[in-house]
């Protein structure tokens, strides 16, 4: 039987399936579930700056400066305190590495926000930095720099690996993945998924639209890890999003993923799910003789095909026969 340990930012995982930040990660119980159904790792359901800063405006609005400020430092302190708690309860409990999150947009208070995580005992600190960049003002570039920066500060307090979380609205994501090698990121993971509205035509109003994801998202995820990993190979990477299945989490591997975060495929079918996909993955490199996870990353990667269908922009020819 084909062994499946892998390492993903320096931590060593039974196997290449993390279950990724989210509502199934929010609680000791639900951790323990996953650690049991065979999961190789957990990111902890985020701490959102967007959420504490709409908590804090809310129960601002006193006369006095100073009542304001002790507000938005009591709800920024309650919400990294029930972060800090879940995370002791993990370690304590559960064998799994266990990596911390945090979703932000700038880089105020996060590097204090880091450090306890660290003395927490979080095995390493996922970074998500998602936003989209519509406004008129809008310099080239200062998104990728945000990243950067907010890297910069949170590794000059912090010594567990950093994982930065990447969105799909870069425009060239294999630039920023190296500037963030360079400045000490141990993985990044591609790619967030942003939050998609619909608009219901009947009340003139925005609702949400599919919250899961679909193994058609894959692709895409597929299509930059092969190349961004045949140009960084130095750096691990990560795939979320589309991997709802043995076949997904293979061909993530191939491409040159270390492993894959996998959220709606367990929401949809349960915790079962994580053992359905580390079998089909076991039986294919069997069938093929493969023995480790090592043999077949990147195996498809930009780097090992000699003709690079990943960078071709031409769709006619698939359409030929449709004329």
């Amino acid at each position: 039987m084909a062994q499946l340990e892998t390492t993903f930012a320096g931590l060593k995982l039974k196997n290449p399936i993390i279950i990724s930040s989210s509502g199934l990660t929010n609680s000791i119980e639900k951790i323990k579930k996953l650690e049991e159904a065979g999961a190789g790792s957990i990111v902890l359901k985020s701490v959102f700056e967007e959420q504490i800063n709409i908590q804090a405006g809310q129960m601002s609005g006193y006369n006095s400066p100073e009542a304001n400020d002790y507000l938005n430092a009591y709800v920024r302190s309650n919400a990294l305190n029930e972060h800090i708690e879940l995370i002791r309860e993990v370690k304590k409990s559960c064998s799994i590495p266990v990596i911390a999150s945090i979703n932000c947009y700038t880089k105020s208070e996060w590097t204090d926000f880091a450090k306890h995580l660290e003395e927490a005992g979080a095995d390493a600190l996922e970074i998500n930095i998602l936003a989209l960049q519509a406004g008129l003002e809008y310099q080239y570039g200062s998104f990728e720099q945000l990243h950067i920066e907010v890297l910069k500060s949170i590794k000059s307090v912090v010594n567990i690996p950093v994982i930065m979380k990447l969105g799909s609205n870069l425009t060239n994501p294999v630039t920023l993945i190296n500037q963030l090698y360079a400045n000490g990121a141990a993985a990044v993971v591609l790619f967030n998924r942003f939050y998609q509205p619909d608009i219901n035509i009947e009340t003139l109003s925005y609702t949400s639209s599919n919250v899961f994801s679909s193994s058609n998202e894959l692709a895409e995820k597929i299509r930059w890890t092969a190349i961004a990993s045949a140009s960084v190979p130095q750096i691990d990477f990560g795939i979320s999003g589309g991997v709802h299945c043995g076949k997904g989490v293979i061909k993530s591997i191939l491409a040159g993923a270390n492993a894959v975060e996998v959220c709606s495929a367990i929401y949809q079918y349960g915790n079962k799910e994580i053992k359905a996909m580390t079998d089909e993955l076991n039986a294919w490199m069997d069938s093929k003789g493969y023995k480790n996870i090592e043999q077949i990353k990147g195996l498809m990667n930009a780097q090992k095909t000699e003709i690079n269908p990943l960078e071709r922009t031409q769709f006619m020819k698939y359409y030929s026969s449709h004329e």
